[in-house]
Order: C-alpha cells, then sequence, then structure tokens
C-alpha cells in the first residue's frame, strides 16, 4: 500500500510540472504576440510624416476642457475668449481625439484619419461637434 501512494504522488507531481510549464510556455507566447508587432524595421523609430492641426473655437470661453490623442494630453485648462490651434505630429498606426469637458465631466471621443487632417472644435447648444478636413497637400516644386 504504501508503495502505491508514493506512485499516486509521483504522478500527481509529474502532472503538475507539465502544467507548470505549459502555462509558462502559453505566458511567453502572448508575450512575443504582443510585443512582435512594435518592432522596427532596420532598429529606427518608426516616424509619420503627417500632422493633425486642432482648431479649438472661441465657442469654449470659460469651460474647462482636457484634449487627448490617444492616452496621451495635449491641453487641460479653461479657454479664453480667443481659440486656440494645436498642431500634433501624427505618431500612432490608429489616432483617436478625445475632448474632455470638465464643466458636466463627458467625454467626445473622435476616430482621426490615418493621414494628417485639419480638426476643427466648437460647441454648439451645449454639445460639442468635431469637424474633420482634409489637410492641404503641400506642392512640390
Amino acid at each position: 500500500m504504501n508503495q502505491k501512494s508514493i506512485n499516486s504522488n509521483k504522478q500527481f507531481m509529474v502532472g503538475n510540472g507539465i502544467l507548470a510549464f505549459g502555462v509558462f510556455f502559453i505566458v511567453c507566447l502572448f508575450l512575443y504576440l504582443g510585443f512582435r508587432g512594435q518592432r522596427k524595421e532596420n532598429g529606427t523609430q518608426q516616424a509619420f510624416k503627417d500632422i493633425y492641426t486642432l482648431q479649438i473655437t472661441g465657442s469654449f470661453a470659460h469651460d474647462s476642457l482636457a484634449i487627448y490623442i490617444n492616452d496621451s494630453l495635449l491641453m487641460d485648462r479653461t479657454m479664453t475668449e480667443n481659440g486656440v490651434k494645436l498642431q500634433v505630429n501624427r505618431f500612432a498606426e490608429e489616432s483617436m481625439l478625445m475632448v474632455v469637458n470638465h464643466k458636466d465631466d463627458k467625454i467626445t471621443p473622435f476616430n482621426l484619419s490615418p493621414e494628417g487632417s485639419l480638426i476643427r472644435i466648437e460647441k454648439k447648444n451645449g454639445k460639442i461637434y468635431i469637424e474633420e478636413t482634409e489637410a492641404p497637400k503641400e506642392r512640390k516644386k
């Protein structure tokens, strides 16, 4: 009887060891798959030539606004009667603009185009409107 209990304990320990190696392999596989897309060709940092131009109109006077692209805070301040113009280089494959009105804690999300563009942000009747137009192309000589 004593020998049978030792064999079942060995089987249990071997099974747990195989399970542990399986979990370790799966974790390593997910880490590899998650980080492989972040590799840059030829070891250089990926750069985009496109520019987003944000025009925030004076309709936000005395409102506290925060402007984000993806998870990067661009501006967080109380607006004046004058409009604000920001230019931001595109820094990701896909970008989302988020306008946060601190007065009522409302978030207005907007998916930006993959190419650079001109984005006009204004407030009408208490709602935030975002209009995106194609950026003017540079003329080559």
